[in-house]
């Protein structure tokens, strides 16, 4: 993989935030091609629970500044930037404080999902294709973990369709059976169809539970990683029946010749 460019983008990653599935596969998978001589960009929201001082993060300011719309409401983005310490890796953080200032990732203290967390997925997504623009990075591959992060294939696809700069990347979504209880606002397919998204790619949405979030990222992948061993029959037969290619579900200790033989062979 070496001088490949491969764009992480997770809802969660290590050490940023707590261990879990996808936090430490958003980890050990850039890890992974960044020590095969991979270029890598890890790109995840800054919560309000990431300890900015301790993970030494800072503004970028020449990146910083563009205001997004999400539901024809204009919202500032901010980016940060920090490093893993010993792995000489930049973790790129998506930032504003009406989003991403209160003190927890996806639930209140009570454990309820936040009312906004539809439109937190939907300003993530074009957050991290803007900067990425701004950065004049072009990625081979995209490999979108976790499922606030689920959009972003549905936004390559169609509202950055015409974008030159990604004209031959592939998109990769890794699966998981991590997801949460409940469903996100029930406006939130009105507000993805805001952006011109065809409503055929994305009907699911009328219902926004975790399965038909995946599933909205999944039509819009190139290519699918179970990456979980305990997968949903609903999204295991969706994945099966999507035509794409898939990477079945290898253990943690196999996995680093698995992804890479899946990049090179059925994505790249």
């Amino acid at each position: 993989m070496e001088d490949k460019r491969i764009l992480y983008v997770s809802s969660e990653v290590v050490p940023y935030l707590a261990e879990n599935e996808v936090s430490l596969m958003s980890y050990d998978v850039p890890k992974m091609i960044n020590d095969q001589g991979g270029q890598i960009r890890i790109f995840m929201p800054r919560y309000g629970n990431i300890n900015e001082r301790r993970h030494q993060l800072h503004e970028v300011i020449r990146l910083s500044g563009m205001n997004l719309v999400v539901n024809d409401m204009d919202m500032p983005l901010i980016i940060k930037v920090a490093s893993i310490p010993k792995e000489r890796i930049q973790v790129y953080f998506i930032d504003n404080d009406e989003y991403f200032k209160r003190k927890a990732t996806f639930t209140d203290e009570d454990g309820v999902l936040y009312p906004d967390n539809d439109e937190r997925a939907i300003f993530f997504a074009k957050g991290v294709v803007e900067t990425v623009k701004k950065l004049n990075w072009v990625p081979d591959i995209i490999h979108v973990h976790g499922w606030l992060a689920a959009l972003l294939p549905v936004y390559m696809k169609h509202y950055y369709k015409n974008e030159a700069l990604f004209a031959d990347t592939k998109i990769v979504t890794s699966v998981y059976t991590q997801g949460f209880d409940g469903k996100l606002h029930p406006e939130m397919l009105g507000k993805v169809l805001f952006d011109n998204i065809p409503e055929e790619g994305v009907k699911n949405l009328a219902e926004p539970d975790y399965d038909n979030i995946m599933k909205a990222s999944i039509a819009h992948s190139d290519a699918v990683i179970i990456a979980s061993e305990n997968l949903s029959p609903t999204l295991k037969e969706f994945i099966n029946a999507s035509g794409k290619p898939v990477l079945h579900y290898v253990p943690k200790d196999k996995f680093a010749e698995a992804y890479t033989n899946f990049y090179k062979n059925q994505v790249l």
